[in-house]
């Protein structure tokens, strides 16, 4: 029996705690009798729910490997996010299934990816097809949603988390999201521009959450009547946002912590994430990474994924609400498990994996390591 003791402090009591594990399982949490360094913290790895690719690997490449998805997902947990859901984006119905289906047998095959690839997210072809709500989505590849193509999704994944995203003023939509919930698919609305109402039967029909609020819409909107506005005004859902101060602006970023009853963060990684700047691929899009770690495409202006890393997600939501790291971080773990109906946390029983953060003097972070 393999056992370990670590000796940190806790991020959310912000007290020492010694965390004893056994057989990759925590067995006990006590007060750590000796006070650990002053620079060393514990916390819950990160869980990203919306991640198109990452470290130069594009999840949407039809010759995707295993190969490709290990290195992936360890360049995820370098950068502390141990579980993710794998998102394919807006192409052919049939395309998509069988891509699905391929990199499935894939992930079941290998207990590593097994642990990191804990479902799927399917943004796309069912979102609004009108120009800046379709974002870097192919608008000609859109489409209603069906009864069947519902049913073929769930039969793909099996028992799997599966989170799909949708707009709900398509022809279809309520209904589909009523199928989609019986089935035990979580649904998210987003590339939308529902009207309130639209939105309202959209969760009393069972959708409980949006995807990446702030994006997936034009540059510029009616400031009477938008459509951020409206999700503002619609309780029940479990709002989806990318804290690296590019796609969502300080000033919107910390009113929608004020306005909206649950936050969760998400990268939306493509794969120039966690990788240098230069060209990457995103599908069929050739797309430019800056210095700035701005993600277009080439000779636009709009923003088209995004290169952030998870745990800078961190750090940069904390510095826009002027808040310390700790209290971003369940927005992170606990808020996007909730949106699965999964379980985060540092508690007897969990898995032995964990975020250790070492700060250097300044109080900047040095490192970031899961155990």
């Amino acid at each position: 029996m393999h056992h370990c003791t670590v000796s940190a402090w806790h991020y959310a009591t912000r007290k020492p705690v010694a965390i004893h594990c056994a057989d990759g399982k925590i067995t006990a949490l006590e007060r750590a009798t000796e006070t650990p360094p002053e620079n060393l913290w514990v916390a819950p790895p990160l869980f990203d729910v919306q991640v198109n690719g990452y470290g130069g690997i594009d999840y949407q490449n039809d010759r995707l490997t295993e190969a490709d998805l290990l290195s992936s997902v360890r360049q995820l947990r370098r950068d502390g996010c141990s579980r993710i859901l794998l998102t394919l984006i807006t192409d052919d119905w049939s395309r998509l299934m069988a891509h699905l289906q391929r990199i499935k047998q894939i992930r079941d095959a290998n207990p590593e990816l097994r642990k990191a690839i804990v479902g799927w997210h399917i943004e796309g072809p069912f979102l609004s097809d009108k120009p800046g709500f379709h974002g870097a989505h192919n608008p000609a590849l859109m489409c209603d949603p069906t009864p069947e193509q519902i049913e073929t999704l769930r039969r793909i994944t099996g028992s799997d988390p599966v989170l799909l995203t949708l707009a709900p003023e398509r022809s279809g939509s309520i209904e589909a999201i009523r199928l989609a919930t019986s089935l035990g698919i979580k649904i998210s609305l987003g590339h939308t521009n529902a009207s309130a109402e639209t939105l309202q039967q959209a969760v009393e029909a069972g959708a409980t959450g949006f995807t990446h609020l702030g994006n997936g819409c034009p540059r510029e909107l009616d400031r009477h009547d938008n459509i951020l506005w409206r999700v503002f005004e619609t309780p029940g859902l479990i709002v989806g946002v990318i804290p690296d101060a590019i796609h969502v602006s300080g000033a919107l970023f910390r009113l929608m912590h004020r306005v909206l009853d649950s936050i969760y963060y998400t990268t939306d990684a493509m794969s120039a994430a966690g990788a240098p700047p230069g060209k990457y691929p995103l599908g069929n899009l050739q797309l430019e990474v800056g210095e700035d770690q701005i993600v277009r495409q080439p000779g636009k202006t709009n923003f088209a994924g995004s290169a952030l890393r998870p745990i800078d997600g961190i750090f940069r939501g904390a510095k826009m609400l002027n808040k310390p790291w700790q209290s971003v971080w369940p927005q992170f773990t606990d808020a996007s498990a909730n949106l699965m109906g999964l379980h985060s946390g540092l508690e007897i029983g969990d898995p032995a994996d964990f975020c250790l953060l070492r700060f250097r003097e300044d109080g900047t972070l040095d490192s970031c390591n899961l155990t």
